[in-house]
């Protein structure tokens, strides 16, 4: 339940910051009469993304037992991409995210007859690109957690549109360089212990028999349906009885990551989020 809701927390903290630029920025502008507009693009990039996760927990459904274990696997692995590259991405982009949103909003207004159409499109891809991240981790997500990961992922999202409208109103400043600086790093661990599921997937899909023997078994100490195992396996990606293929995929993974995203190469401070301009 705790990783699902971190994830969708940022993820929701992402997306609504997004929509608070652009609505900021309308009203900024004397077009806030558009905001209907924002709102058309925003359901529809919120139905996509459910439509898309309906249509793959769907096709899963259909699979016999080693297929289901292949496309556990696929997903993980598409998860993991998705993952790193959100994280990566953010950092790089969230210092001209705002200035690329505006220049967007600028450039959809510049053709008279399709404002609304270009509006729509740029609010609905920037949305749809959260939604559609979120649908491939909580897919991946699902089937390793418990019967209440959808009820965290749930608070998650609630949580964070309180926090984004928060940073809109003015009542609520977020470091959101350190925000982003962290939750990426617990990002890149949940995305590790992804790919060690999903080579275990694999094993039971018939597709990866190498590196099968064991590194070592604490199961006696901390098994992974304990309580404590539970929660370290759903935010760790802990196994107790880890294989050589599983955690050299882990290690490998972890730590060439976290050391390429914490390596700080900009010294510059961090900044609190301030409220938009109204």
């Amino acid at each position: 339940m705790l990783v699902p809701f971190l994830i969708m927390f940022r993820e929701g903290v992402e997306a609504a910051l997004i929509v608070g630029i652009i609505a900021s920025y309308l009203n900024r502008t004397g077009r806030g009469a558009w905001m209907p507009v924002v709102w058309i693009g925003i359901f529809l990039a919120l139905a996509f993304s459910l439509g898309v996760g309906a249509v793959l927990q769907l096709a899963a459904v259909e699979f016999p037992q080693k297929a289901q274990e292949l496309f556990e696997a696929i997903i993980g692995l598409v998860a993991v991409c998705v993952l790193t590259s959100m994280v990566f991405w953010m950092r790089k982009a969230a210092r001209s995210i705002k200035a690329e949103l505006q220049d967007s909003i600028d450039a959809a207004f510049a053709t008279p007859s399709h404002k609304g159409f270009g509006l729509i499109a740029m609010v609905f891809f920037a949305v749809a690109r959260e939604g559609v991240e979120s649908v491939f981790f909580l897919l991946a997500a699902f089937q390793q957690a418990g019967a209440y990961a959808p009820l965290g992922a749930l608070a998650g999202v609630v949580l964070a549109g309180f926090v984004g409208y928060g940073v809109y109103a003015g009542s609520v400043r977020l470091d959101l360089r350190r925000f982003f600086r962290w939750t990426g790093a617990f990002i890149l661990i949940v995305a590790a212990g992804l790919i060690a599921n999903s080579v275990n997937a694999l094993h039971e899909a018939g597709l990866w028999n190498h590196g099968q023997a064991v590194v070592f078994d604490i199961s006696g100490v901390l098994p992974m349906d304990s309580p404590l195992g539970s929660v370290l396996s759903g935010i760790l990606g802990y196994i107790d009885a880890p294989t050589v293929s599983e955690l050299a995929v882990y290690l490998g993974f972890l730590v060439p990551s976290l050391w390429l995203f914490l390596a700080d190469r900009t010294g510059a401070p961090a900044k609190p989020a301030e409220r938009p301009a109204a």
